[in-house]
């Protein structure tokens, strides 16, 4: 699988996808990639200049190319309604935004801003796509986590963290409950009897808005790789006819294994029933019975 590379990608034409944070990092390769071999991509991010911009972009190396923005925050819950909304057709999604290693803050709706960004947002676009994705043949959905989940803790009774908050370890905790939702989406999925595939991926150690605002800046030409070679296991695991369901795609286009922890199916229940209550989502189109 090292050989891979986005010209293996298949030709995508008819499909539709949704990137979201694809104004810059990883996602904006991602977008780019997905709609050189012929997706109909919707850029997702919260600002219109950048996401305007990466639109630009795509279209200067990709003339012609079926290429829009359209406006999320993730951070405000009715604002990823309203963008469900307004989504037509889904046959990829790719969970891709992130912030990371920044001063306690909170989303609009009160979580603390790491775990409400990278989990609940991403939890709740899911869920609110989830019927448009099921009505499409070969679905899936794609939620980029991090290794740094290996050292992620899961307090419910702190998950607002309050008490002993810490930039690096709350990242850590919303890249494990990116991992725990993931393989829990697939166990429901299964369950349900539904064609729908979910995958995680790790990008690996990538120049990104994240490490900027991690002030790790002045190592950028050091020790990250570009944000192309990050977005390889994203696309892989997008497009490739080879990924299985639930499996964690790492740098070089190799399967990981989570930790233990991120593949607990009791820690994913409640963390999925805890998410289901703070956003409103319920899936109900793969709930257990």
């Amino acid at each position: 699988m090292t050989s891979w590379t986005p010209d293996s990608i298949p030709d995508l034409t008819g499909k539709s996808a949704v990137v979201t944070g694809a104004n810059s990092g990883i996602g904006l390769p991602t977008a780019l990639e997905l709609a050189r071999h012929g997706a109909r991509v919707i850029v997702a991010a919260r600002s219109p200049e950048k996401g305007g911009a990466a639109v630009t972009q795509i279209l200067r190396e990709v003339p012609g190319a079926q290429v829009e923005y359209a406006r999320i925050d993730l951070a405000d819950l009715a604002s990823v309604r309203e963008f469900a909304e307004g989504v037509g057709e889904v046959d990829l999604l790719i969970n891709n935004a992130a912030i990371g290693m920044i001063p306690r803050q909170e989303t609009k709706d009160g979580f603390e801003m790491q775990f409400g960004t990278n989990h609940l947002g991403h939890f709740a676009l899911t869920g609110l796509l989830l019927p448009k994705l099921l009505a499409r043949p070969g679905a899936r959905v794609v939620t980029v986590s991090s290794d740094a989940h290996v050292v992620g803790r899961l307090d419910f009774g702190n998950l607002d963290l309050e008490r002993g908050y810490g930039r690096m370890s709350a990242y850590a905790r919303s890249k494990l409950a990116n991992l725990l939702f993931t393989l829990e989406l697939q166990r429901r999925a299964e369950k349900a009897g539904t064609g729908l595939i979910s995958v995680a991926c790790h990008p690996g150690t990538t120049a990104t808005n994240i490490v900027k605002l991690g002030l790790l800046q002045p190592l950028f030409g050091l020790f990250f790789q570009s944000a192309e070679k990050g977005a390889l296991p994203s696309l892989y695991a997008a497009t490739s006819p080879a990924i299985r369901g639930g499996e964690f795609v790492g740098p070089k286009i190799k399967i990981l294994t989570p930790s233990e922890r991120a593949r607990s199916e009791e820690l994913a229940g409640r963390l999925w029933d805890v998410s289901t209550e703070l956003t409103g989502v319920p899936f109900k189109e793969i709930a257990y019975s």
